[in-house]
């Protein structure tokens, strides 16, 4: 049995519930939260943590190889909606991490790269495989193969973050589209994030054949059924997530 929430202590990283967003937080200012072994345990225990809190519909997360990817997948395969709330240097482990979430939002002083080459290796936490599906192909190997840092303004340009706003909105913004998102009904949400992860390492046919089956199982819930009605009587929806 896990820790519970509220007694959940981690050396590098910070925990915090609020209502039903559960906030993860890098803790490590000296080293601009540069990643290391105990970081991506302390990940790997938060987000654990997350997945059993059947209350908890959404996650705001702000920011070795085998064990670090692990992580990620899980981020990534969590099963709810996963914010990046991004200030500073996303280098690195840092970048990969924020890859792996649903949305980034930056701050517009944020920096983001891959520089790994620089040191003599390549991204080992899912960079090269996460960067071309965000950015395409060819931005991707520009920014592997030369190591470059760029702007928070130049990574929206390219589709790496989704908003770049100014520091003192940035997590009230991340809070606010988690908020949007878990007004909708929650295993709608859960299948179309896994309906997309899940098809960019398929065929299209595959894909739309996954979609067909998730569409299958949200037709058949509660929540379709009171979305339906809310829509027809002109109402806000009340989902139960079933």
């Amino acid at each position: 049995m896990s820790t519970p929430a509220a007694a959940l202590t981690l050396e590098n990283v910070l925990y915090e519930k609020k209502g039903a967003i559960a906030c993860v937080t890098l803790n490590r200012p000296k080293v601009l939260n540069a990643l290391n072994r105990r970081t991506w345990e302390d990940l790997q225990t938060a987000f654990e943590e997350v997945g059993e809190l059947s209350k908890v519909t959404a996650v705001e997360a702000e920011r070795s190889s085998t064990f670090g990817q692990g992580v990620l997948n899980l981020v990534e395969n969590l099963g709810k909606p996963v914010v990046a709330a991004i200030n500073g240097f996303a280098l690195g482990g840092g970048c990969e991490t924020a890859m792996a979430c649903t949305i980034r939002v930056a701050t517009e002083s944020a920096k983001f790269g891959q520089p790994e080459v620089k040191l003599g290796i390549l991204p080992g936490g899912g960079g090269t495989q996460r960067l071309p599906r965000l950015v395409g192909k060819g931005r991707a190997l520009q920014l592997i193969l030369s190591g470059e840092m760029i702007s928070a303004q130049e990574a929206y340009r390219i589709g790496l973050v989704n908003e770049v706003v100014p520091a003192a909105d940035l997590i009230t913004r991340a809070e606010a589209i988690l908020k949007q998102i878990f007004a909708n009904a929650p295993v709608a949400v859960r299948y179309s994030l896994e309906a997309v992860n899940k098809g960019l390492d398929t065929s299209q046919a595959e894909g739309q054949a996954l979609e067909a089956s998730f569409f299958g199982l949200c037709a058949a819930t509660q929540d379709k059924q009171e979305g339906t009605q809310a829509f027809l009587q002109k109402r806000a929806p009340a989902f139960q997530g079933r």
